[in-house]
């Protein structure tokens, strides 16, 4: 008998968020992935170390796109409460920090895989269970023995970015 591979599901819809206590603090990110009908196919919640928001909400966008396309989706409609993250990556808004320049290019590498990308702001209150697995990350990644202070300024290529804070300003420069 020959086993086939799991129907690839050609449209999944990738719900995101990112947490940061302190910003930059213990951080992680959270993504569930639903068919277009609701039924959650997929859920990530991961510690990412002490990081901004910013690069919380990014990394979530990453991990999620990187797991829509292992599941063979072809169009993905990525949504956030993040509006800095979404008006970025729809190309409204410029990416000054370094840092997010980067994962910028990363996630926008990302989406050159798929047939289409649709980014979606959504209120925080429709986000609620991407926003409870980042919660989930920042807490195992801390259980799991994460130290909660920021790494000295000299630590190469941090996760955190320097001197925003965590304005959401059109340009992306904090």
């Amino acid at each position: 008998m020959r086993i086939l591979p799991q129907d690839p599901r050609p449209s999944l819809i990738v719900s995101t968020d990112g947490a940061s206590r302190g910003n930059p603090g213990p951080a992680g990110y959270g993504v569930s992935i639903s068919d277009p009908d609701g039924t959650i196919v997929e859920e990530l919640a991961r510690g990412i170390g002490v990081a901004t928001n910013n690069v919380a909400e990014y990394t979530a966008a990453l991990e999620g796109l990187r797991k829509a396309e292992e599941l063979g989706a072809t169009d993905v409609l990525l949504r956030s409460d993040s509006r800095l993250l979404i008006e970025q990556l729809s190309g409204r808004y410029r990416v000054k920090n370094p840092t997010l320049q980067r994962l910028h290019a990363e996630v926008r590498s990302i989406a050159k895989h798929f047939r289409r990308v649709r980014y979606q702001h959504v209120p925080r209150e429709r986000n609620t269970e991407a926003d409870r697995l980042a919660n989930l990350g920042v807490d195992a990644w801390l259980a799991d023995g994460g130290d909660a202070s920021p790494p000295e300024r000299a630590t190469p290529a941090p996760l955190w970015e320097e001197g925003s804070g965590s304005s959401h300003s059109p340009d992306g420069s904090g």
